[in-house]
């Protein structure tokens, strides 16, 4: 092979590799497969989405960085993820929050995360993907990023908590809790997409 038709496959090779990682971050649409997983919470107990969806379960995710302004908005300055979740966990719905950063990045580290549960009274797991294959997997962007998944193992929304984008004042309507509460009614979801927002995940390289 000449040295012509080396650099133009390394060229092609380049180019899909640039393709699949954004297409790893284009997030998932509502009606797309949630991709499962198996992830280790900061008590060292084993996560794995599928058996939550084998017993029925509809379960929210959150991405969660306790370094991030808009986690400590949503876990510190207000309750926003334990209220929602208290008015639903009667209901079987199950919420995991994750957290996807890298080993040095902000907010990462078992220590820190185990910290965070404690000081923020975080009555669900957290769960530690350091090598961000899930949070990639899912596209998620910011924390947090929120996504709630069907029985059915397809996603019923994508997006933010609320509606208020700044770091301190909360927004008139929680996405989430009106979502999970036409699911639970067994009525369509009016806002199954919106765009979320808060700090970057802290992925690796």
């Amino acid at each position: 092979m000449n040295r012509k038709m080396l650099t133009i496959l390394f060229l092609c090779t380049t180019l899909l590799a640039a393709t699949a990682a954004t297409a790893a971050l284009a997030g998932l649409e509502p009606g797309d497969e949630a991709p499962g997983f198996t992830l280790t919470d900061t008590e060292g107990a084993e996560f794995t989405l599928q058996s939550y969806l084998d017993d029925g379960k509809i379960v929210v995710l959150e991405w969660f960085n306790p370094d991030c302004p808009f986690i400590k908005k949503h876990h510190l300055k207000h309750k926003t993820m334990n209220e929602t979740f208290a008015e639903v966990k009667d209901d079987g719905v199950v919420w995991l929050a994750i957290n996807s950063g890298a080993k040095g990045k902000e907010g990462n580290g078992l220590e820190r995360n185990q910290k965070a549960v404690k000081e923020y009274e975080i009555p669900f797991p957290v769960l530690i993907d350091e090598s961000g294959e899930v949070g990639r997997a899912y596209g998620a962007k910011t924390t947090p990023h929120m996504f709630i998944i069907n029985p059915d193992g397809t996603v019923a929304y994508n997006g933010a908590i609320d509606n208020d984008r700044s770091a301190a004042k909360l927004g008139e309507t929680n996405y989430v809790a009106v979502a999970l509460q036409a699911l639970l009614e067994g009525k369509k979801i009016e806002t199954p997409d919106t765009p979320a927002y808060g700090c970057s995940v802290k992925y690796g390289h």
